[in-house]
């Protein structure tokens, strides 16, 4: 049995409508009770802004192709997802007429309101403001479970659509059954930024241990007997690219087992490659066709299962001692035990001087938590580096004519993203070229200058400070910012929060106090800030 679509596209209109949190979560929670079983992870991935399929190929130009059908009855749910099925294993010769023919075929039965529903889906444009987390409070409210017990067995599943299906179907005793399983990738742990190492240890308090924090490739490392997994930070697995590295964990004296790792190039003098060295391991080529002069190495700071039991929760000196023991000292990552906040600045000092990102400073009582940004971990880097989402694009000049150059950057603000501010610095032509092509893929709409894209491009970027800003929503502007690198493996949902833009000023990335004194009003702040920093005018 299925259900029809219709409630679905009518409770994205109902979310977009109010911001209430408590009313989302009670019409996401509506919604739920009244979907099949069977149905309701697809629901909770399609109001969480996702498909069951990741990735269908579907564009605005995909869209002008299947044309304006006559409005059909009304969908059901599972011909929405298979016709998404459809889409998403469509490729090669002709894929774009096919895919158009399949839209047409589904518009055919859908209403407006559904299509509308649709195209806002695959075209990364739903703004109903429901985030996987209120999806996740809504199920928990829809079945009655403890909102923790379904965060964390979402986190251990690698998946909230998973976790909503199984509250509505086995309840609290379901989600609070399941485990870490092998071979199922869970969401990583992540480390909450700090300005110095002071502030990093005030945070976890000392002694702590002090991590080099290496600039590779996270990864999730799983073996079961002879089988091994290896999967990224966005969880895809990639074991067939990488067999240097199954074998050093065959190798390894344990039947089964989950690693916290990264995976660094080193170069002929044992100093850390640059990432995009390595970088194309994510994405599709073969390890063996990188740079001969470049070492693939892969460092292990977290145990998390050993031969059948599960060491998420203990604490990480537990941890620690017990991957010490286990793996040979080459596997695992450069780390000292700091007494105090000069043993802590030493091994940051000697970690950048030796070429890697900086350090990460991790309580001894902490558990590792799927997930979360927790103040258990805290990074530490030599610069200001803001991980932002690319809301668009404008089109250079000069030698850069027919590129998209200067990059809208924004943060996340709860359930929204508000710009911080633009940067057209550190792209070189190879960026260039490849923004342009893949940006146009992404187009939602443009100007004459400007063309805005799906806010799912997440780019890193250094900056010397942040400053106030009457012009930007979130009250503050990036100064001198410049790329660093696109990072594909991260999602706008775990880009920089304003919160964490905003602790930058507060830590004196720019004396704003003294500043507006000196001036006597908010103009010093925009008469002083680099001309690509500040907002666009009516093409914005």
């Amino acid at each position: 049995m299925t259900g029809s679509f219709a409630p679905v596209a009518q409770t994205s209109r109902d979310l977009a409508s109010t911001s209430s949190r408590t009313a989302k979560r009670a019409l996401i929670a509506d919604l739920l009770r009244g979907t099949e079983p069977d149905e309701l992870a697809l629901v909770a991935a399609w109001l969480s802004g996702g498909v069951r399929q990741r990735r269908l190929g579907v564009g605005w130009s995909t869209l002008r192709a299947a044309g304006d059908e006559p409005a059909g009855p009304g969908a059901t749910i599972a011909q929405v997802d298979e016709a998404f099925e459809a889409l998403a294993t469509t490729s090669g010769a002709g894929s774009t007429a096919v895919r158009a023919e399949l839209l047409r075929t589904l518009w055919r039965a859908a209403t407006p309101p559904e299509r509308d529903f649709i195209t806002r889906l695959v075209t990364g444009d739903l703004r109903q403001g429901a985030l996987e987390s209120l999806v996740a409070d809504g199920a928990a409210e829809a079945f009655g479970v403890p909102a923790a017990a379904l965060r964390r067995s979402a986190m251990l599943l690698g998946s909230t659509p998973a976790a909503v299906q199984l509250a509505g179907t086995a309840g609290r005793d379901g989600l609070e059954a399941v485990r870490l399983g092998l071979g199922i990738g869970v969401q990583p742990m992540l480390a909450s930024p700090a300005p110095d190492v002071a502030t990093a240890v005030a945070t976890t308090g000392l002694p702590a241990v002090v991590d080099h924090k290496l600039d590779g490739i996270r990864l999730q490392v799983h073996r079961e007997g002879d089988r091994v997994w290896l999967f990224t930070r966005s969880l895809d697995e990639i074991s067939a690219r990488l067999p240097g590295v199954v074998r050093q964990v065959l190798a390894l004296p344990a039947e089964q087992l989950v690693l916290d790792a990264e995976l660094l190039g080193l170069g002929p003098d044992g100093r850390p490659a640059p990432f995009q060295q390595i970088a194309a391991v994510a994405a599709s080529t073969p390890a063996e066709e990188l740079d001969p002069a470049v070492e693939l190495q892969l460092f292990c700071f977290d145990l998390l299962h050993l031969d059948g039991e599960d060491w998420m929760d203990r604490p990480l000196h537990q941890r620690r001692a017990r991957l010490v023991e286990l793996l040979p000292a080459s596997m695992v990552v450069d780390h000292v035990l700091a007494e105090d906040v000069d043993q802590a600045q030493a091994a940051f000092e000697r970690a950048v001087a030796d070429g890697f990102e900086g350090v990460v400073v991790k309580a001894l009582d902490g558990p590792w938590q799927a997930g979360r940004r927790a103040a258990k971990w805290v990074k530490v880097k030599p610069r200001h580096t803001l991980d932002l989402v690319v809301l668009g694009a404008e089109w250079g000049y000069g030698r850069r004519t027919g590129w998209l150059s200067n990059l809208h950057l924004a943060a996340r603000d709860g359930d929204r993203l508000v710009m911080v501010g633009k940067t057209f610095k550190g792209l070189t032509d190879e960026l260039l070229r490849w923004q342009t092509e893949r940006f146009g893929q992404l187009e939602v709409r443009r100007t004459r200058s400007t063309v805005f894209i799906r806010p799912e491009v997440v780019v890193e970027v250094a900056v010397d400070g942040v400053q106030q800003s009457t012009r930007y929503p979130g009250g503050v502007a990036l100064r001198f910012a410049r790329v660093v690198r696109y990072r594909p493996d991260k999602t706008a949902e775990q880009a920089t929060s304003i919160e964490q833009v905003r602790s930058l000023w507060r830590a004196g990335g720019v004396d704003v106090e003294a500043a507006r004194d000196a001036a006597g009003n908010d103009a010093f702040f925009e008469a002083t800030a680099p001309a690509d920093e500040h907002p666009g005018s009516a093409d914005g």
